[in-house]
């Protein structure tokens, strides 16, 4: 088949499949999964041959590693080095003790059963990244926990490519030449290291003095690829030698440049990679031996998640955390597929017991993103370490602020500057901590529940203040309080205009859409930037306030019906231009001297 033709069905299905599963909720890596699931042998057969499209579509693991490197800064990379080798080596440890007897249960002898128990414990590196970006989470302290087991796997790699042949019966042949492959390997690790160092800067400044883009974007895949081909050529993995150019180049004037020349390519290929993984599901396999592939599935998910939540507790996450941690990395990897398919190939393992681990491996993967979503409602649902404070003062101030996050403390800060007393509520101990050093009435406490704000003395308060991340938090303390308390004045700080509206429809008071005075205030400064006088730039800014402002109440009576709300902003947005246009040349015809005006007139007539 053409290649133009596959590419095209394999980007419009995933142009289809995507979206729509990302409107359900359901996650971008599952749309892509279904997509690859649909076009492989299994269903369609569209694509005849997925292993080939696997291998080419790596290069989106590889430069996503890279532009991971990019945010990490050797100091920060050393930092957590007691993560990575001791929090990493643990995981895989344990977890290929525990899936060891597989093995036995499939027929193989005790160190293929070994071999295959360190393969299983392998995570994809792919998934749980893309899921932790697309969460905002890569930072959190379960991401960087994730994070640096995942690279120690990555680094495992390499011993157990090692011992493959070994196992085969070729120990005589290995022992000879082991020595000289491990020298090597590390003249060739060294080398890069020291090019990476010292030669990409200075090869990135030359190119960027040429001031021509394109040229910039082809070093830049010229470094993630070259580096990823040499770390092959030594037996290493690509994404490892990746992110190691990456750490590299994290702390030169030229990071974000590769980063958004490289985001692009890693975006569409890391796509290609998850469609390729649905291709790869051998769907008559998995219903002819389906017991066996649900069994090695479970044992794979059962005992990951048991093992990482005992290294959730030792590396003292936070409670609420360990599910999430558990959840993000319960799965297969893909580099399982290179390590089953090279056992098959030296004889370690039969082709059905690779197919069965590869079918169960490629399952797993398929659950991460519902083992996430729930891994992540149970952290939700965990307790809070410390107890929630439930002890205020009897002297209840007039006000009280639910979340004292960077918008909360500015509200705070104007209120204590008018000698305004109040009372904050926060469920980050830590943040709770850090402002109380500063003299400040703030309690851990979570305002969403109504013992609480009763304990903070909400029905002898005149106001509340809802300043919380959350939208679905402020929704629950708005509707707990217009409830219980009728009579109560509630302002609200909205995330959008759907959140303005539906903290209304709650009868809240006062709604603030947090970022729209701030892009105002930005817009005037714009424009004065740009040459206009500043009356004119302020009055053209309290224009669009005055016409937003309208148009966010007109256009409550049309929340629930998106053909009726588009209609009605069209409608608006046309006004709006003739009205900008009327003020427009009001405001020449005032600023102009007469001759102009005669000129302009002149010229519009004509």
């Amino acid at each position: 088949m053409h290649f133009l033709l596959e590419a095209t069905v394999m980007l419009g299905a995933a142009v289809v499949a995507v979206p729509l599963f990302a409107r359900f909720g359901l996650g971008s890596i599952l749309g892509y999964l279904c997509a690859g699931l649909i076009l492989g042998p299994s269903i369609s057969g569209f694509i005849a041959d997925p292993e080939s499209v696997l291998h080419f579509s790596e290069i989106g693991v590889v430069m996503l590693l890279f532009v991971i490197g990019l945010e990490l800064e050797p100091a920060r990379l050393w930092r957590l080095r007691g993560r990575l080798f001791g929090l990493g080596s643990l995981q895989l440890f344990l977890t290929g003790l525990l899936l060891t007897p597989l093995g036995w249960m499939l027929g193989l002898g005790q160190a293929a059963s070994i071999l295959l128990g360190l393969t299983l414990a392998l995570s994809s590196t792919a998934f749980a990244l893309q899921l932790l970006t697309e969460h905002q989470h890569l930072a959190s302290p379960h991401g960087q926990t994730a994070f640096a087991i995942l690279l120690f796997q990555d680094l495992a790699v390499i011993p157990l490519l090692a011992v493959i042949p070994i196992l085969a019966g070729n120990a005589a042949a290995e022992d000879a030449n082991l020595w000289l492959t491990i020298a090597k390997t590390t003249a060739i690790v060294v080398a890069t290291l020291l090019v990476g160092r010292f030669v990409f800067p200075r090869v990135l400044r030359l190119v960027a003095r040429s001031e021509v883009h394109e040229v910039f974007t082809a070093a830049a895949l010229l470094m993630v690829l070259g580096t990823a081909w040499v770390m092959e050529e030594a037996g290493l993995s690509m994404a490892l030698g990746a992110f190691l150019a990456g750490v590299l180049l994290a702390d030169t004037p030229y990071r974000h440049e590769l980063e958004a020349n490289i985001e692009p390519f890693k975006g569409i290929l890391l796509g290609l990679f998850f469609l390729s993984v649905g291709m790869s599901v051998d769907l008559l396999l998995v219903m002819h031996n389906l017991l066996a592939v649900l069994g090695i599935t479970l044992a794979i998910l059962v005992v990951k998640i048991l093992v990482l939540c005992v290294v959730g507790v030792i590396a003292r996450l936070p409670r609420q955390n360990i599910p999430r941690l558990a959840a993000v990395i319960a799965q297969g990897g893909e580099f399982d597929f290179v390590l089953l398919t090279t056992a098959v190939a030296a004889g370690v393992f039969e082709q059905k017991i690779a197919s069965l681990c590869i079918a169960a491996v490629t399952i797993s993967m398929a659950c991460t993103p519902f083992l996430y979503t729930l891994g992540s409602r149970i952290g939700n649902r965990f307790k809070p370490s410390t107890s929630w404070d439930n002890q205020f003062p009897d002297d209840d101030p007039p006000v009280i602020i639910a979340g004292l996050g960077r918008f909360g403390q500015m509200v705070a800060r104007v209120l204590k500057m008018q000698n305004v007393r109040f009372t904050a509520l926060d469920p980050n101990i830590r943040q709770v901590e850090f402002i109380r050093q500063f003299g400040s009435r703030i309690y851990y406490a979570d305002a969403t529940r109504l013992e609480l704000l009763r304990s903070a003395g909400i029905d002898r308060a005149r106001m509340l203040i809802i300043c919380v991340d959350d939208e679905q938090a402020a929704l629950t303390i708005a509707r707990l309080a217009r409830e219980n308390y009728p009579d109560l004045s509630i302002h609200a700080r909205a995330r959008n205009r759907h959140h303005a509206w539906r903290l209304q429809e709650l009868g809240v008071d006062v709604v603030v859409r947090e970022t729209f005075s701030a892009s105002l205030e930005l817009s005037q400064e714009v424009l004065v930037g740009l040459g206009y006088p500043s009356a004119s730039a302020s009055q053209a800014v309290r224009t669009f306030r005055d016409f937003d402002v309208r148009l966010f109440e007109e256009s409550y009576q049309y929340r629930n019906d998106n053909a009726q709300l588009l209609e009605s902003d069209r409608a608006a947005i046309e006004e709006f231009y003739k009205l900008f246009q009327s003020e427009d040349r009001e405001d020449r015809h005032h600023r102009d001297p007469p001759q102009q005006r005669e000129a302009d007139d002149g010229s519009n007539q004509s």
